[in-house]
């Protein structure tokens, strides 16, 4: 069985590799960047040139929990993966490269990419 510190020294890893990776071959595009909690998804659409967040959405908004809504499910992962990509075509970001940290690619984190593409993102 694995160690706590193990846990966190593998992750840390794993984010560094991911981020090495996506800035490689971002080409002037900017990162979409995923955090999942056991409660909430959170994305943002970050300009590394300039560093700052372009386009932000999470299940802590009212409009896709509801109030006191759980926000920790696919359900509310696809509505934030829809909520940024309509924000992000707004400003008129329709490329970006998809960072999901130390998180595989699989589960919630899947399911906010699959409804972000839908919505007119390109990754």
């Amino acid at each position: 069985m694995k160690t706590g510190k193990r846990l966190v020294e593998q992750g840390r890893r794993r984010k560094f590799r991911v981020r090495n990776r996506i800035v490689r071959d971002a080409h002037g595009r900017p990162r979409l960047s995923v955090f999942r909690s056991n409660r909430h998804m959170y994305a943002q659409i970050i300009d590394d040139q300039q560093g700052r967040t372009l386009v932000a959405a999470s299940t802590v908004e009212t409009e896709i929990a509801g109030p006191g809504g759980f926000g920790g499910n696919i359900d509310a992962a696809e509505k934030v993966g829809k909520l940024i990509a309509e924000r992000a075509v707004g400003q008129g970001i329709t490329q970006v490269v998809f960072d999901r940290g130390a998180f595989r690619y699989h589960g919630r984190v899947a399911a906010l990419a699959d409804a972000a593409r839908g919505a007119g993102l390109d990754f």
